[in-house]
């Protein structure tokens, strides 16, 4: 019996595909999984039968990596299930941020009580004037599965579409619309664009980049919309840039102090994957990539450990997760063959300073083969499938 521990509500969509080999619920104790969506987990005990851990979203600020790592604990995520909600919110702000809607809105519930509401409208509605994004340029930065979506959508909406993405994956090469033209640096996206969509993850080299350097660049008035991660701009710089009118509106979907009553900035609650359809695809997403490691010991969508998935043909099978060093394979198999057994088929594959190898065997893999691979200098851990 496999036992997942819950740490946030988790769908129902996803959580009735376990089947009865599987046990779940908040109070688990001494888990082979988690399941969790914004709870943190960098003060969380990691107990020693703990596995795997499943995001229901696609960031993973909240989980200690590193951490995870070096006890060879995999890390999933769900990139894409959320994508058509968070496009559909970028989309909303594309028409916020051009159009006075939010000021025009603010304009009326001021006038509550007031019986000439209707004829004052009329005169006031000159101030909320807004232009249209038809024929405007929309450059879109990171182009994944929501960068896409919105890249598509804005080309049916008539808008001239850039996108810069130096990691673009041949999956969304294919899904993206021929009509959305290649940026092959930031500063044509800057220089050519009069919105601008951010659609990267947090990294040591994306932190801040959008900045008092990058703000020059821009054109005068330029729609800036966040639908990443807050910590991608300089907010000092942000509003230094919002002040002279070179930034004509920001809108984030990451609240923060320093931005709240800065006029033309609009901060949204981080409601990006709120939407019933995106908690119901994450958590079955977040789901078979559980059921799959757990049963299969076949790894995708993981943040820390390659991908590697290899059909079951056999009644053993060996999962062993090791630092990226040398002479591990040749030491695996080398102890298999100290012990007479036979290898059916094996995979490896390496992300950054660790690999994941599944060996397959239909011979009995004993406690005395698991412990000899255990002992080999580099070897994280070791588990077996039957």
């Amino acid at each position: 019996m496999y036992k997942v521990k819950l740490l946030n509500e988790i769908s129902s969509y996803g959580l009735d595909r376990f089947d009865e080999n599987y046990e779940y619920n908040k109070d688990m104790e001494n888990e082979d999984a988690i399941l969790v969506r914004s709870a943190s987990l960098h003060e969380y005990p990691l107990h020693p039968s703990l596995k795997a851990i499943a995001r229901a979203g696609a960031g993973v600020n909240n989980i200690p990596i590193d951490k995870c790592s070096e006890e060879g604990i995999v890390v999933f995520n769900t990139p894409g299930a959320n994508a058509n909600a968070v496009k559909e919110l970028v989309l909303c702000s594309l028409f916020l941020s051009s159009r006075k809607i939010i000021e025009g809105i603010h304009w009326v519930q001021d006038q509550k009580g007031d019986k000439e509401v209707g004829s004052k409208a009329e005169k006031q509605k000159s101030q909320y004037v807004g232009p249209e994004i038809e024929g405007k340029k929309l450059g879109v930065i990171g182009l994944g599965a929501i960068g896409v979506k919105v890249a598509n959508s804005a080309i049916d909406l008539g808008m001239e579409v850039w996108g810069y993405d130096p990691f673009l994956s041949l999956s969304a090469a294919w899904g993206m619309s021929r009509y959305v033209k290649p940026a092959t640096t930031l500063d044509v996206i800057f220089k050519e664009c009069d919105y601008i969509t951010l659609h990267v993850p947090s990294t040591k080299e994306t932190k801040g980049f959008m900045n008092k350097e990058s703000f020059e660049k821009m054109v005068d008035g330029v729609c800036i919309l966040n639908f990443a991660r807050g910590d991608l701009v300089n907010n000092q710089d942000l509003i230094e840039a919002l002040t002279c009118n070179k930034v004509g509106k920001y809108i984030s979907d990451f609240a923060c102090a320093e931005l709240i009553g800065v006029e033309n900035v609009v901060l949204l609650p981080h409601l990006g994957a709120s939407t019933p359809e995106s908690e119901d695809n994450c958590a079955k997403m977040a789901v078979k990539e559980i059921r799959e490691y757990l049963e299969n010991g076949n790894i995708t969508n993981s943040v820390n450990f390659p991908e590697v998935v290899q059909p079951r043909e056999t009644t053993q099978r060996m999962c062993v997760i090791n630092k990226n060093v040398p002479n591990i394979l040749a030491t695996i198999s080398t102890v298999f063959a100290s012990h007479n057994m036979n290898i059916e088929n094996m995979v490896n594959k390496a992300k950054g300073e660790y690999a994941y190898t599944l060996i397959d065997t239909n011979e009995e893999i004993t406690q005395e083969v698991i412990d000899h691979i255990t002992l080999v200098e580099g070897i994280v851990n070791v588990r077996v499938i039957k």
